[in-house]
């Protein structure tokens, strides 16, 4: 009977480090923090959590400050020119004729055409600048005309809308200054498809991405709409923060605001287990595009202090960020013990067969 010593001893020193092999995923923070590593560990501070809130509520200041002009008149706009004391100027088409029936149609090329004036460059020009030529060219063949300008047909200034709207038809600008909570209203929002997070105003050129929520909130102002201004708002499909490790539920979890927290993320993954998790290893993992230039970055929370319930609810999460829970060193090594003892079994009975073997 000389092995089943030797098995004593080897198992004996399996459990001596078994720490240091127990299965499963562990955290390293020493390996995160080296200088080979394309990770960044970053703990949760009450600093760190103001900061990143500035960062995704910060509207562009260009778009606050963009201030409407008066209307200018552009091709497709219908215009009633009234000049007063003669109605075969102001009503060609009988005075009992609708308003749009006797209005002047902007040509595509900005021009229209009015009796004694000729063709008139129209686009452009503000409404009483356009008074203010066509009362200088009548000046010619009436005396002292009075002439008025409205528009009653508006056709060419147009905002796009595209994506998780619920009526995407462009919207007409008028005279009154449209704001964006405005067109919003109007376009309707598909709450269920729409990922709010994701909303951004393309202008001249420029694509502006706009915290909704921070929006809504009006701390930072209107923003009112531009002539060929496109809004866009993606939808939420695929949109997840993956909640893994020591939690009731892990899944992946969809969201469609910028508002999502770390408190809010367990929350629906059931929370922390009170059995198998450890308080102190609450991360958020947070990929980078170009790793060799950007290292991806890992958030610490020690969720043993009662304080950090606090910054958790305020810690807002990503499309792809990754919330893992660790598991606590107890259960670590039971769930060593659980692997090891089927394995020790095994072993005996080998060693039991070998024995009877060298000694029938």
């Amino acid at each position: 009977m000389k092995t089943l010593p030797a098995v004593a001893i080897l198992l004996f020193a399996v459990a001596l480090n078994g720490c240091a092999i127990v299965p499963g995923q562990r955290m390293d923070e020493g390996a995160l923090q080296s200088d080979n590593s394309h990770m960044q560990l970053l703990q949760i501070t009450p600093e760190l959590v103001e900061s990143s809130q500035t960062q995704a509520s910060a509207i562009p200041q260009e778009l606050v400050s963009y201030q409407p002009e008066d209307y200018r008149i552009g091709p497709g706009d219908t215009l009633y020119i009234t000049v007063w004391d003669h109605p075969e100027l102001t009503s060609p088409a009988g005075s009992q004729q609708q308003t749009v029936a006797n209005g002047r149609l902007v040509r595509p090329d900005g021009t229209l055409f009015y009796p004694y004036a000729g063709t008139i460059k129209a686009a452009g020009l503000t409404v009483e600048e356009l008074r203010q030529s066509l009362t200088k060219k009548l000046g010619s063949f009436v005396r002292e005309p009075q002439v008025d300008v409205n528009v009653v047909g508006y056709g060419s200034h147009r905002i796009t809308l595209e994506g998780a709207f619920q009526h995407t038809d462009a919207q007409v600008l008028n005279s009154v200054p449209m704001t964006l909570s405005q067109a919003i209203g109007v376009a309707g929002v598909n709450t269920q498809e729409a990922d709010l997070s994701g909303f951004t105003l393309t202008r001249d050129g420029k694509t502006y991405p706009i915290d909704l929520t921070a929006l809504n909130q009006g701390t930072d102002g209107q923003i009112y709409l531009k002539p060929g201004d496109k809004l866009f708002l993606p939808y939420n499909d695929n949109k997840e923060v993956y909640v893994v490790g020591e939690v009731i539920r892990p899944q992946a979890i969809t969201f469609k605001t910028t508002a999502l927290t770390l408190t809010q993320a367990l929350g629906r993954a059931g929370g922390l287990s009170p059995i198998t998790s450890s308080g102190n290893a609450v991360y958020v993992i947070r990929g980078s595009e170009k790793l060799t230039q950007t290292p991806a970055q890992v958030f610490h929370l020690n969720a043993r202090s009662p304080a950090s319930y606090a910054l958790a609810d305020n810690f807002r999460v990503k499309p792809g960020d990754v919330v893992w829970v660790g598991a606590a060193g107890i259960t670590k090594w039971n769930r060593f013990l659980s692997q090891l003892l089927p394995l020790s079994g095994l072993i005996y009975q080998t060693a039991g067969s070998v024995d009877r073997v060298n000694n029938p």
